[in-house]
């Protein structure tokens, strides 16, 4: 049932009356807790665990509320909080895009009401549940007597929705159901603040890297801000892909190199590497000391991780070849050092990044593994930190440094040597 919330009485003068409501429940100690210091944080589940709490304790007949958010994350479309009364604990779930084309969602609550952007109750004992989407006998199985969802319009213009449940006999009320709107009028502005924030640190994560955008949360963010840093190095790039770029479409092109970028941070991300930048086809990644523990540590999770990916490509690109698809390769170059990790760039325009002698030597190394056959290499000075056994590849010129270095690859490494 939709439920018409029209009224020549303003929301505020209703919300106002409803506060102060003096029959059954009241909703003032609740409204008071979420202005006040008690109810500072910026975790979106902690404030409708305690939003939960402060409605139990003033007899709201509750069982369960959920606040969906819809998001621009990447990967992503919702965030939902729900909280049961069966667990007593709010929970994260997560929606990938592509979910409004789900059966999940067609025909669902869901999209009921953000297609009314009207307030809709479901008495459950009322419905003839053959003929309604699966949630709601799902909730009538597990005790659920009366289901409302609460359409909240936000200032980016998408509609998130809260749905509040009860397994009392009777269900709601009416006044139980006009507290229950005139709550989440309340609830939406903090929950808005707080679900861009976590939405920011989200997005910071995905673009910036875990490391980097936590300094820029913690204001390391004016121009000029850095710091010198120890860690083990990577550069890596594809190999052929200039001619790739010339004979595949653009799609084609497009999932190669996501299928390249993906490997080789699943390996790095699992041995507590961070990857600074995508510059085209190349990659330059860090392995900070200071994650690690030490530089030892750092350069052998390094090496781990650059052999975790050599692994996984090649069992990828056996397929590919099956397929008649030509594989995918890269290079690597590994060394270590002392670099200047800060923030440069224009004044509107920054990026975190690392710079030095170290981080030019390692884009040097790599370009080496062409000449060399080896699509590994590492410097005598990585060499020297970790516990694998190496074999020389000879020494070699590198563009702008004066002497001949020797380079090293893994002795035994089947699709890295």
């Amino acid at each position: 049932m939709i439920l018409d919330t029209d009224s020549n009485i303003s929301p505020l003068d209703q919300a106002k009356m409803l506060v102060h409501e003096t029959e059954g429940w009241c909703l003032a100690p609740v409204v008071d807790w979420m202005f006040s210091p008690a109810a500072k944080t910026l975790e979106p589940d902690i404030l409708v665990q305690g939003c939960v709490a402060k409605l139990q304790e003033v007899g709201a007949p509750i069982n369960r509320l959920r606040y969906s958010v819809w998001s621009i994350h990447p990967q992503l479309a919702v965030f939902s909080f729900i909280w049961s009364k069966k667990t007593g604990a709010v929970k994260t779930v997560e929606f990938p895009h592509g979910v409004r084309e789900t059966n999940a969602y067609i025909g669902s609550p869901v999209e009921d009401i953000i297609k009314t952007q009207k307030p809709h109750r479901y008495r459950l004992s009322d419905l003839d549940l053959t003929k309604e989407h699966p949630i709601l006998t799902e909730l009538y199985e597990q005790g659920t007597t009366d289901y409302l969802g609460i359409p909240l319009l936000s200032a980016s213009g998408e509609v998130h929705i809260v749905f509040i449940s009860t397994d009392e006999k009777q269900g709601f009320s009416d006044q139980d159901i006009t507290k229950l709107i005139r709550f989440t009028d309340f609830l939406q502005p903090k929950m808005e603040v707080l679900s861009m924030h976590r939405l920011s640190v989200e997005l910071l994560n995905t673009y910036l890297g875990k490391r980097t955008s936590h300094k820029v949360l913690e204001g390391q963010i004016k121009r000029g801000d850095g710091e010198l840093i120890k860690a083990a190095l990577w550069y890596s790039d594809l190999r052929d892909f200039t001619p790739l770029t010339e004979s595949l479409p653009a799609d084609e092109l497009l999932d190669i190199l996501n299928t390249y970028f993906e490997f080789v941070f699943d390996a790095v991300d699992a041995q507590g590497g961070e990857v600074l930048s995508f510059i085209g086809d190349a990659m330059l990644i860090v392995f900070p000391k200071e994650t690690a523990g030490t530089m030892a540590k750092a350069c052998n999770a390094a090496l781990n991780a650059a052999e975790t990916a050599f692994t996984s490509l090649a069992a990828f690109n056996k397929k590919r070849l099956e397929q008649g698809k030509p594989g995918i390769r890269f290079g690597v170059g590994l060394h270590e050092g002392t670099v200047i990790y800060g923030n440069v760039g224009a004044p509107s325009r920054l990026d975190f990044t690392v710079m030095g002698p170290a981080v030019n030597r390692t884009a040097r190394l790599e370009g080496l593994t062409k000449q060399t056959g080896s699509p590994l290499l590492m410097t005598k000075d990585f060499v020297g930190l970790v516990d694998r056994q190496t074999t020389s590849r000879g020494f070699h010129t590198m563009k702008g440094i004066a002497e001949p270095q020797e380079v090293f690859t893994l002795l035994s490494c089947e699709n890295c040597s």
